[in-house]
């Protein structure tokens, strides 16, 4: 059986049966939700997705005799429009950010598959490691639509039976490999962060995450900015 995409598969599952018996009505509702789908499908293609974090303060605080650390996470959809901002604060400046990556088998990335050939990934968690005093907080709870691959504000019951279908197959080995996922796996990439520093949360073609970090201009040396 030839393989399709995970996107058109869960296409399918929920379109199933909408024809069969269902007349006229059932018809266009079957035309609506593919069109549907179709949009779902060219968002997730996007592989400009990626991430900026810029240190906002650091401050010691004497009682803990720890240096804080706040960041600004800032997530581009995948039309490369800034989505709102987050705040983080952490007790250290080592910050990781873990990511589900979704890979698809390697003949698919060999001739470039429109689909296949490149990677989903999602934002999942910041965190700092130390252990029992780890600190962590979440970016997309699971099973949830993912802030950057979003439609639109308001609900819709087929965008949210889509993503459920969609971690269901990301998340079960078994099932995965049914629709073409080589493997669906958690990275999280980190560095020390330190005021002055712009860094940007990338994927590289082959699926990795990495982070690239660059100097401020210095112009904005001791400038406040306003919005």
């Amino acid at each position: 059986m030839k393989r399709v995409t995970i996107v058109k598969v869960v296409a399918g599952l929920v379109c199933a049966g909408l024809i069969g018996g269902a007349g006229y009505v059932g018809y266009k509702r079957y035309l609506f939700r593919e069109e549907f789908y179709k949009t779902i499908i060219s968002r997730l293609e996007s592989d400009s997705r990626t991430a900026e974090v810029l240190v906002t303060n650091v401050k010691y605080h004497q009682d803990r005799q720890k240096t804080v650390t706040t960041i600004k996470f800032l997530e581009y959809d995948v039309s490369n429009q800034p989505l709102e901002p987050k705040y983080f604060t952490f007790s250290g400046n080592i910050i990781q950010f873990q990511s589900l990556v979704v890979r698809f088998d390697d003949r698919f990335i060999k001739r470039g598959d429109l689909f296949k050939g490149r990677s989903v990934f999602l934002f999942w968690k910041v965190f700092m490691l130390d252990g029992a005093q780890t600190e962590e907080f979440e970016i997309t709870p699971l099973q949830t639509i993912p802030a950057g691959y979003k439609m639109s504000v308001i609900e819709n019951p087929l965008e949210h039976q889509f993503w459920h279908e969609f971690w269901v197959y990301a998340l079960d080995a078994s099932r995965a490999g049914q629709v073409g996922i080589k493997n669906a796996q958690i990275e999280a990439p980190g560095t020390r962060f330190v005021p002055g520093y712009l860094y940007t949360i990338k994927i590289e073609h082959d699926g990795g995450l990495r982070i690239d970090a660059r100097k401020l201009p210095e112009i904005l040396k001791g400038e406040r900015i306003l919005e």
